[in-house]
């Protein structure tokens, strides 16, 4: 199988790269079809001259590694992953496929000011400057394996112009041994997703991708401990004191459950910062609703539809938070009176947020599932599986940018909440969104300052981080 991904890469890169030589030679832009959306679009293609974003059609997959099954609760984890099945459009076009406007590394490192270019719309069509800058450790933990994520993460790097080197990544099996394949091809997705754009947003950190043996919660704090001993120690054996600094990122999650708290102490680790999605449906999700944990949210990055440009970005309807069943106010919230005044006694999520929305996509590179699904290699991803590990770069490039990193997931946290004192240093370190509507019967909407929808909000460059 892993062969047969590898060879089909291959034989791939080989047929774009003469669609692209024809393409080329006809005038590479005219010979692009406009696709429209077929389903779940509600619109008609426009009868004007005026040039439009490209849009791939809009049939969104969710993955059976994400489907939520009532039995796993407390047992196991799922992902929080969706994606546009591409269909029968092929863009001839190496991606980010001239004339779409589903987010890149670039456009993202635009949106929230990662970069020192910023050009007007930030469009994924003209923004050329790469994130750089991150430095000591991020680990992703996720469960089975992805055979071809070394060469799908350098891959996606040549795309982007992105740094990579084989020796600042590293795939670990938690068990010592290689976990077994997802068959859904759900998994792989998360992987690629979660390497790729945790080492877009920090390309100089040093990336670890942890393998659980499976996606019960037993296998995935055992991969949580071997990600957190990375953080702290790198590949050596025993650590004699804890002298690395980091994040961690984890995609996955469920609902919450009775005795969730006992897990609670596997976020609670010097000089690590964890971040978890808080779901792709309404409600709270564990481990997002540890105290020990960021939980981050979802957003939509609205784009015109006549030239990508950048709008605005608001909150995403289908992102998971709201109140703890389970776990109390934490200190960090306790500690802001507004914040107090909307969550009362429990720990309220998510905590921040970034772009989720599936049709405000992120571009992923992914070999692995093509073999039993789609044709193609790039993917249009969403979910909070997206927003978790953008943060976890985020906030890697912040505290090398500051010198700063936090010592642990409540210091970081106290931090975040901190911008909160100040309407200036607030509107200076985080986008608010304002507009949209979120929670079970889409109760409650965005609002000034932190909410249910988006919390804080998404990332405005390094300040507060």
């Amino acid at each position: 199988m892993h062969r047969c991904a590898t060879l089909h890469r291959i034989l791939s890169a080989v047929c774009v790269a003469a669609a692209v030589s024809f393409v080329a030679a006809a005038g590479a832009q005219d010979a692009i079809p406009i696709a429209m959306p077929v389903s779940g679009g509600g619109g008609s293609a426009s009868t004007g001259t005026a040039p439009r974003a490209h849009i791939m059609p809009a049939t969104v997959v969710v993955p059976e590694a994400s489907r939520i099954n009532g039995a796993d609760l407390g047992k196991k984890a799922h992902t929080n992953i969706r994606f546009l099945n591409p269909g029968l459009v092929n863009p001839l076009e190496a991606p980010p496929y001239g004339g779409y406007a589903y987010e890149t590394p670039t456009s993202l490192g635009c949106v929230y000011k990662l970069v020192a270019s910023l050009p007007a719309g930030c469009n994924p069509n003209s923004v050329t400057a790469v994130v750089g800058g991150g430095s000591q450790t991020i680990a992703i933990v996720d469960a089975y394996d992805d055979p071809e994520a070394p060469a799908d993460l350098a891959y996606f790097s040549a795309q982007f112009g992105l740094p990579f080197s084989v020796n600042k990544f590293k795939v670990i099996y938690a068990d010592g041994i290689a976990p077994p394949l997802d068959y859904s091809g759900g998994w792989e997705i998360e992987e690629s997703l979660d390497i790729e754009y945790a080492h877009a947003m920090a390309p100089n950190a040093m990336l670890y991708l942890v393998e659980a043996a499976s996606n019960s919660y037993t296998d995935l704090f055992n991969a949580v401990t071997v990600a957190t001993n990375l953080v702290q120690c790198g590949l050596t054996t025993t650590c004699g004191s804890v002298t690395g600094k980091g994040e961690i990122s984890m995609s996955w999650g469920g609902g919450e459950f009775s005795g969730e708290t006992s897990y609670d102490t596997y976020f609670n680790k010097t000089n690590v910062v964890f971040f978890a999605s808080s779901g792709d449906s309404p409600g709270p999700s564990y481990p997002s609703t540890s105290p020990n944990v960021v939980s981050v949210g979802g957003t939509s990055i609205s784009r015109s539809a006549t030239t990508g440009n950048y709008i605005g970005e608001t909150s995403w309807a289908d992102a998971g938070g709201g109140p703890s069943q389970v776990e109390t106010i934490p200190s960090y919230q306790n500690a802001i009176a507004a914040v107090k005044a909307i969550v009362g006694t429990v720990r309220g999520t998510p905590d921040v947020s970034a772009d989720a929305n599936p049709y405000t996509g992120v571009w992923v590179y992914d070999t692995f599932p093509t073999d039993f699904y789609y044709y193609g290699d790039w993917w249009i991803v969403g979910g909070t599986s997206a927003s978790s590990p953008i943060w976890a770069g985020v906030v890697n490039h912040a505290s090398t940018a500051n010198a700063a990193f936090s010592a642990s997931s409540n210091a970081e946290l106290t931090k975040l909440y901190n911008n909160l004192t100040t309407t200036a240093t607030y509107n200076a370190n985080f986008h608010d969104a304002v507009y949209g509507e979120c929670y079970y019967y889409m109760a409650d909407r965005s609002v000034t300052g932190w909410d249910w929808c988006t919390g804080l909000g998404s990332p405005t460059g390094n300040g507060g981080k």
